[in-house]
């Protein structure tokens, strides 16, 4: 069994609009593409999400902004070895044109995205990653396909634009198993998928709040 880790850069509010550049993805009039770049200190990028084989899933603005960009990085640019690993992935693509997908190694999902990606995780070879594609990880959460949530967040409010989480998420407990800071305030955590939601009532000797009574 095959996991899926959703791998993201939100702000404070969860917006994960554009964070690559001003033209990234400007619907809705976001006008604040590139957001994530004052904060970049070097720390991994993606919290160790690179460091295992892996394979991509992809809605297809994002597969169409990486596929724009990563088969062309020069030899010596910074992030060279990350051009190497997603040049050289497989890339599963959630698509009404599978055949435009020009990119190597590039595979489209079909019309049933979740019911094709729950088969993936069902078969074998490496874990199942994402990157950007909010309205895809939107169906993701709400058939509850994810195992893992490596999120960056960053410490400013956009306000507005595309969000990680919306109102139909399946509810489901995360336990965190790593956690760092950089040194420019971005918080960089790993949560693992370990069942459901549990509810108690406070107990006898605090209040509704949590205070002592």
């Amino acid at each position: 069994m095959r996991k899926l880790t959703i791998a993201a850069m939100i702000s404070l509010d969860g917006v994960m609009q554009a964070p690559g550049g001003p033209d990234e993805d400007t619907s809705g009039g976001f006008a604040y593409g590139g957001w994530v770049w004052p904060y970049d200190d070097g720390t991994d990028a993606m919290g160790g999400a690179f460091t295992r084989p892996f394979e991509l899933v992809l809605g297809r603005r994002t597969y169409d902004i990486f596929a724009a960009y990563w088969p062309h990085v020069v030899e010596d640019a910074p992030h060279r070895y990350i051009a190497d690993l997603f040049n050289g992935a497989t890339k599963h693509v959630a698509t009404h044109h599978p055949e435009t997908l020009e990119w190597q190694n590039s595979h489209a999902l079909g019309p049933g995205v979740t019911a094709t990606v729950r088969a993936l995780k069902r078969g074998d070879g490496p874990d199942l990653l994402t990157q950007g594609s909010s309205e895809l990880l939107h169906q993701l959460l709400a058939t509850d396909l994810v195992d893992e949530l490596r999120l960056l967040v960053y410490p400013v409010l956009l306000g507005r634009g595309k969000h990680l989480f919306d109102d139909h998420a399946q509810a489901a407990a995360f336990r965190l198993e790593e956690s760092l800071t950089t040194s420019t305030g971005v918080l960089v955590s790993r949560y693992v998928r370990v069942g459901e939601v549990r509810t108690s009532a406070p107990p006898a000797n605090t209040t509704p709040t949590g205070e002592p009574a």
